[in-house]
């Protein structure tokens, strides 16, 4: 029998989120639409039936083309300003706290309804950073979280660092003694956990991270592979007299950025791009932006972007981004050296990272003797390929990249319950 409103833990995610209890003697992960272990970090706010769709079905409304607001990695807001504004949501007035309420309320149902017992005690996990060390607003980002957790209808909220969750679940991969290192990269951030395997079990030697995760990833290959199809980089010319400027980058940066994009359908965005189609110099590109905002195509042209990233990684044959939504047969050419190109000054970063929490752990590269990889985004080549070059000799090992932080945070809930997991 569950114990009486039991503690569980919660993985929110900028694209993905599990939730998990201890069963017994082991992590069990909550299902959603009866066997997925995962839910997709995303909303649509359908118009006609005034109804708030999340995770796949969301997804699926945005595809098929239905009228309505579609948002996703949302949890990359959390610290702005931008959490606590009030917009029009369907018939009401909302916080992004309340939205991502409504989120972490469903994933608390669920899970009530698989234990059979209310459940509003939750270990959640939180980036090592949020926004960058010393930023100013990495106090508010994880007291937005736990407003969001609290408009959740959770009564207690405890937080821990998702690489120090996943290095709990996987327990070393059975590697008594061995000193490891998590690779946690996720939609939104890249974290890192050095760790000890031990007889009592898990010590958690030092933890790092910086800001960018997948999601980025597609920024980047957006802004280099697609934006300049859109005028990205064309000439404007003056209103008055013979010259020309470059059409400004916001835009462009905007609309490759996943967490921006909802903004972007604004009446003056619409006329800016409007005046600078008319004196654009390359006015076939410059008019699919046009098209991509009368429209709101953004989310589908990042889908498009994610997906042509996949195939590149997957070694699809002939993989592109492929942008039938604005044009027919238009696509933008990919390979792996066009991605790792978009991508080299992430895996500089990546690697940074990892020197940074070498150091605090008092270690060298060549006393790592396990990298695990988690955190979807973990399956991109570009993530084992610089830590192998930075750690040659340490074994290389793929956890359960997707849920490993939910089973990690299932442990340490369970622990805040008086279990005693192994």
């Amino acid at each position: 029998m569950a114990p009486v409103n039991p503690w569980i833990g919660i993985d929110f995610g900028t694209s993905n989120s599990a939730v998990a209890f201890l069963d017994g003697n082991a992590p069990r992960l909550v299902r959603f639409d009866g066997s997925v272990t995962t839910l997709p970090t995303t909303f649509f706010f359908d118009f006609d039936t005034r109804k708030t769709l999340i995770g796949e079905p969301a997804n699926q409304a945005l595809l098929e083309g239905l009228e309505g607001r579609f948002m996703r990695a949302l949890k990359r807001v959390l610290g702005t300003t931008l959490m606590h504004e009030k917009r029009q949501i369907l018939n009401e007035r909302l916080t992004f706290v309340e939205i991502i309420g409504s989120f972490l309320r469903r994933l608390r149902e669920r899970a009530e309804a698989e234990r059979g017992v209310q459940c509003t005690r939750v270990v959640s996990g939180r980036p090592v950073v949020f926004h960058g060390l010393d930023d100013p607003r990495e106090a508010q980002a994880e007291a937005d979280l736990r407003a969001c957790y609290e408009a959740a209808g959770f009564t207690e909220v405890l937080f821990c660092p998702e690489p120090a969750a996943a290095a709990i679940a996987t327990g070393g991969m059975g590697h008594e003694g061995a000193t490891g290192l998590v690779v946690d990269i996720g939609g939104g951030t890249s974290d890192f956990s050095v760790f000890r395997s031990g007889t009592s079990g898990i010590e958690i030697l030092a933890n790092h991270g910086v800001r960018i995760g997948g999601t980025d990833f597609d920024r980047a290959i957006s802004i280099d592979r697609v934006m300049p199809l859109l005028g990205k980089g064309s000439m404007i010319r003056d209103v008055f007299g013979s010259g020309a400027s470059q059409a400004p980058n916001a835009i462009f940066n905007d609309l490759a950025t996943w967490e921006m994009i909802p903004f972007l359908y604004t009446a003056q965005n619409r006329r800016m791009v409007d005046e600078m189609l008319k004196m654009a110099k390359s006015p076939e590109r410059m008019s699919r932006l046009a098209s991509v905002l009368e429209h709101e195509l953004g989310h589908e042209l990042a889908f498009a972007v994610e997906r042509g990233k996949i195939a590149v990684n997957t070694g699809a044959d002939d993989p592109a981004i492929v942008l039938d939504m604005m044009e027919r047969n238009l696509s933008a050419p990919l390979n792996s050296a066009l991605v790792a190109d978009s991508l080299a000054t992430h895996a500089t970063l990546l690697e940074e990272g990892t020197q940074v929490v070498l150091r605090r752990a008092n270690l060298t590269p060549s006393q790592i003797d396990r990298v695990v990889y988690v955190g979807g985004s973990s399956l991109m080549g570009i993530v084992p390929k610089t830590m192998r070059s930075v750690f040659p000799k340490a074994d290389h090992t793929f956890a359960s990249v997707f849920t490993a932080v939910a089973e990690g945070l299932a442990i340490v809930a369970a622990q805040e319950g008086g279990l005693s997991p192994p």
